[in-house]
């Protein structure tokens, strides 16, 4: 039995070696098709500090706790047990071997049976999981691991409880091998075991050990052999990919990939349209074929394990899309992997016709001359001529529809484990598609034309950015007409495009406005000057008209002296804090509700009950209904759920400023929706979706508004314009089905603050009173004497939109005018094993 085990354990052995270190070298390879990255090796030092810290420490996988914690016994057994492995070998030679030094030390013997042990029902643990969220019957699209291939995880976890049932088998023959000199101390968890293997004769016990060692090597390195023979098995091969790619992530601090979005590439640098004359001829504009995503790229799609976190949170296969970023990733790198001798061989043949071989050749180089395919598989060739984004019938690699589902919300890439950034390879393969194929969806081309021609999405006269300021009752300062640049003025007002021309936008931007008025914070606006950031331009793919804007914009706030930038929209606030620096502007960049959040710690906005409130400095549009235009107030006993916008949450990491102005709102309960923060549900806006019809599967504004009146909450609160227009005209299709209450309203946070800081009642239409509510008394709405300010707004207000004032039920004051107490409820979280639909079990 000895020579047997010895001889079949030393031939697995030699043979796996050698197949893994092939198939490392062919995987080495495949990245190494890609084109250079810039910025991956830069801070060192805090690169290792961070790969250790999300390996070692599991920080990302720990944002699913149960299974983080079960994972890490296993990742930790992996590594540790290693020992057990080289334990096995020595114990083919000699029944009994220990390793020297450690193989009697009581810490090891201890460690390396509690770690066995808890691997062995850590994994068990992982099974069940994965066979109770298992794709199957009428529900399997929610499945986390729909499309996932499950033999190969099943593989894995079966090969982790044979090594375990090996280890603790082993040390039980131990036991009774070494019989009466055994102590149990070394042996606390497998003693009994050893116990159990009492009556086996000395010889028995010896075969034991020999054919269970041989087992568990023959298991171990059956793994290895697998492994090499499907190199695309990333639930296998990313516990050797994830080390570098965390390493090498955008951000050497741990943050994810999220915020701004990479330059435009090519050979490694970034592409400026404003000198496109000095490009070559054969420059790719974004990512046509899979050889022009970067080595990053090529290694992302080696690390993903298939676990479906990603697709479990994404917006767009959460309401029946073709988009899942777990499928998008294993569909490029089983592509990348078929394709790789081909791009291989023109590579060399372009360094046999004295090129450097660094960049791959065009795939036609290959094509061209039959001998050069030569030594190149069939199917490899046969792989080069599918291309990247087609429909199914022209065999692309990726769906149009799956590349245009994307909302860019960037909950793929908070969710991944190993740090795969995919809203970036989405992004890259739009540009070749806009830029060089003109092949998008046709309501691009209005957006497009609005963009280039007006500076505004909206196709609206640069004279009209200023209509939103008309009637306050204070002037809002122009930079170049009432002030000569913004060293005389604390903050620059950046109003966006949705602030200057979308109707319930400009309620949140005069509310910003009158805010900042009665805090006594200076500051000042572009008016005409400003056009849009460019974020629908360059998320849509369109990175010529993004610089064209950007540049613009650049020039413009370099000679007003920008230095400190308030913006409304989310969208807007994401681009100059995070793209900007890109055309050399350094702004500090926050959130209006960052801002007002501030102001209010500091004392100079103090939100009071709202029978105290004020209309001081409020002001009217003609048949509005908004809080800043005279629309509804808090009432007492008042619930309000709030909407994370993704691009100030997940994109900026802010999630607290918003939640504390409302919190700080007298007589008000702030309710959370299940899906929140991290992982909040997408509007359905972003990524230019804002812009395109949504013609398959639900829609996604639909989806989330229903999840958000399901709270019970009367007033849904957001922080970006474009949330505003998504979930309220998810609201009005809610309400015109009767699916939600006609007192349900959207507004900005903003809004919700400006009615809590005013002395005077506000104006609420009958229409948002719910019916079974106890109707206040009217009383006079007329502003104080001594008010002249609020006195005009109140004329004003008199003028353009006469409806009934009402005062709001009383609520308890403290002496300092605000609410003592405000009451923040939580729906509970659920666990990220449920299905990211609320409506789905």
């Amino acid at each position: 039995m000895q020579v047997f085990a010895i001889v079949v354990s030393l031939s697995i052995t030699l043979v796996a070696i050698a197949l893994f270190a092939r198939a490392i070298a062919s995987i080495i390879g495949v990245i190494k098709t890609g084109q250079p990255v810039v910025g991956r090796r830069d801070f060192k030092r805090q690169r290792w500090l961070t790969m250790t810290k999300e390996t070692l420490g599991h920080t990302r996988m720990m944002q699913w706790s149960h299974i983080g914690i079960a994972h890490w016994f296993v990742f930790i057994g992996f590594g540790f047990l290693f020992f057990t492995l080289l334990t096995a070998f020595g114990q083919l030679f000699d029944a009994e071997f220990a390793l020297p030094l450690i193989g009697h030390w009581l810490v090891y013997e201890w460690l390396s049976e509690a770690i066995t042990w808890l691997m062995l029902v850590s994994i068990l643990a992982l099974i069940a999981i994965r066979v109770s969220n298992s794709p199957r019957g009428p529900l399997a699209r929610y499945s986390r691991f729909s499309g996932s291939r499950m033999w190969q995880g099943y593989f894995v976890e079966a090969v982790i409880v044979g090594v375990a049932l090996c280890i603790l088998t082993l040390r039980g023959a131990e036991v009774a091998l070494r019989g009466d000199e055994v102590s149990r101390v070394h042996f606390p968890l497998t003693f009994f075991i050893g116990e159990a293997l009492n009556g086996l004769s000395t010889t028995a016990l010896e075969n034991l050990v020999y054919g269970v060692a041989m087992l568990k090597i023959v298991i171990s390195f059956t793994w290895m052999i697998v492994l090499a023979r499907n190199t695309t098995m990333g639930v296998a091969w990313h516990r050797f990919s994830v080390w570098p790619n965390i390493w090498f992530k955008r951000f050497a601090d741990g943050r994810p990939s999220l915020g701004g979005l990479e330059p435009m590439m090519a050979g490694g640098k970034p592409i400026d349209f404003a000198n496109i004359d000095e490009l070559d001829e054969d420059t790719s504009f974004g990512i046509g074929k899979v050889e022009d995503f970067t080595w990053k790229g090529m290694l992302d799609f080696a690390s993903c394990t298939e676990c479906g976190r990603c697709q479990s949170q994404c917006p767009a296969w959460n309401t029946e899309k073709p988009l899942s970023p777990k499928l998008l990733i294993t569909n490029l790198r089983d592509h990348a992997y078929a394709k790789a001798p081909y791009v291989q061989a023109a590579r060399d043949d372009d360094t046999a016709e004295g090129g450097n071989g660094n960049q791959p050749a065009p795939a036609g180089a290959v094509r061209a001359d039959g001998d050069r395919q030569k030594g190149v598989p069939a199917a490899a060739v046969r792989e080069a001529e599918r291309p990247l984004i087609a429909e199914a019938d022209a065999y692309g690699v990726i769906d149009p529809d799956v590349l245009w589902s994307c909302t860019s919300c960037g909950a793929c890439v908070q969710q991944c484990p190993v740090d795969i950034e995919h809203v970036d390879h989405v992004m890259d393969m739009r540009r070749f598609q806009v830029l060089v194929e003109a092949n998008f969806p046709p309501e691009l081309n209005q957006l497009f034309r609005g963009l280039e021609n007006k500076g505004n999405p909206w196709n609206m006269a640069p004279s009209a950015r200023m209509d939103w300021a008309k009637d306050l009752p204070f002037q809002v300062k122009q930079i170049g007409a009432d002030v000569e640049s913004l060293d005389e003025v604390e903050w620059l007002f950046w109003v966006g495009c949705a602030g200057a021309y979308e109707d319930r936008a400009k309620k949140t931007t005069r509310a910003v406005a009158e805010l900042l008025h009665e805090a006594d914070v200076t500051f000042a606006v572009l008016g005409d000057g400003e056009t849009c950031t460019g974020d629908p331009a360059r998320r849509s793919g369109n990175e010529f008209v993004f610089q064209q804007l950007a540049s613009q914009n650049a020039e413009v706030l370099t000679e007003a002296r920008a230095k400190k930038v308030v913006s409304t929209c989310a969208h807007c606030f994401n681009t100059l804090k995070n793209e900007y620096s890109q055309f050399g502007v350094e702004l500090e960049v926050v959130h209006h509700t960052q801002l007002l959040n501030r102001l209010v710690r500091d004392g100079r906005l103090v939100p009071v009950a709202p029978a105290a409130a004020s209309n001081r400095g409020a002001s009217t549009d003609e048949g509005s209904n908004g809080l800043a235009d005279g629309g509804s107030a808090p009432l007492r006993g008042h619930t309000i759920t709030y909407h994370d916008p993704c691009f100030l949450g997940r994109h900026n990491q802010v999630y607290e400023p918003p939640r504390e102005l409302l919190s700080l709102i007298p007589g008000t309960r702030l309710k959370e929706m299940p899906r929140n923060t991290e992982r909040s549900f997408c509007c359905g806006a972003g990524g230019a979706r804002m812009w395109m019809e949504e013609k398959i599967g639900e829609r996604i504004n639909l989806n989330r508004t229903t999840e958000a009146v399901a709270t019970g909450a009367s007033q849904i609160a957001v922080g970006c314009p474009f949330c505003r227009v998504m979930l309220a005209d998810g609201l009005t299709a809610l309400q015109a089905d009767g699916a939600a209450d006609e007192a349900v309203e959207v507004l900005d946070v903003a809004q919700l603050l400006l009615a809590s800081v005013r002395r005077t009642p506000v104006v609420r239409t009958p229409s948002t009173v719910p019916a079974d509510a106890d109707t206040p008394a009217p009383v006079s709405s007329g502003p104080p004497a001594s008010d002249p300010i609020a006195a005009e707004s109140k004329a004003t207000s008199e003028e353009t939109d006469p409806i009934e004032a009402v005062t709001p039920p009383d609520s308890p004051v403290t002496d300092s005018g605000a609410a003592e107490t405000t009451e923040r409820l939580s729906a509970p979280t659920p666990s990220p094993e449920d299905i990211a639909r609320p409506d789905k079990p």
